[in-house]
């Protein structure tokens, strides 16, 4: 896929304030600073469409890029810590939850997860609740030049045994890095694969 054209076309503080659900969906998420904005700048060859902050839980609200005039990137809040209160917390939790379970134009959640640290509860918590649900979701591994082939390896194997003592099979991966561009394509060709089933609905 070629993005040849970007739009933002806002921030939600709530479901019903989002975009109409007249094309296909794609939400990134994860643990605060996992690295999300770096990823979505990448995807998107653009240095500062999302904004990149060193403060977790800068995204606050659920912000809209139409891509290509055909599909939406959805980047939605983080989770985990964030140096806010916890009523704050607890508003956006109750936001990303209403949207995954509510958006009906949602094709795939991009689960972010911190290839450096592939087992941490809050990771495993995430996923389950979004199996539960049913939910489509695929893992995103992040980070993945701030460590050796072997290591990384060693990470991912890590994370499939632990999901499949909890799953009868695991997700799908994807391995990226924003610094090199590594997994850019494999995304964007997953999206442009999966665009068309939305037709079909």
């Amino acid at each position: 896929m070629v993005i040849h054209q970007i739009k933002f076309t806002g921030s939600s503080p709530s479901l019903k304030l989002c975009p109409a659900p007249e094309l296909p969906e794609y939400a990134f998420t994860g643990r605060s600073n996992v690295g999300k904005s770096s990823l979505i700048n990448m995807l998107c060859q653009r240095k500062s469409l999302a904004r990149i902050s060193s403060t977790p839980g800068k995204t606050q609200l659920i912000n809209h890029f139409l891509i290509n005039e055909d599909w939406y990137l959805a980047d939605l809040p983080g989770y985990g810590y964030a140096r806010t209160g916890k009523k704050k917390i607890r508003k956006f939790k109750d936001l990303v939850t209403d949207y995954v379970l509510h958006r009906e134009n949602l094709m795939s959640l991009f689960l972010l997860i911190d290839v450096r640290h592939p087992d941490l509860d809050n990771d495993k918590k995430f996923m389950d609740y979004l199996g539960a649900q049913g939910i489509p979701f695929v893992v995103v591994f992040t980070k993945a030049d701030k460590l050796s082939s072997n290591q990384l390896e060693k990470n991912k194997k890590v994370f499939l045994q632990h999901t499949l003592q909890r799953w009868e099979t695991a997700p799908g991966i994807f391995i990226t890095s924003a610094k090199t561009g590594m997994g850019r394509e494999e995304i964007l060709d997953f999206i442009e694969k999966t665009n068309p089933m939305f037709k079909k609905r």
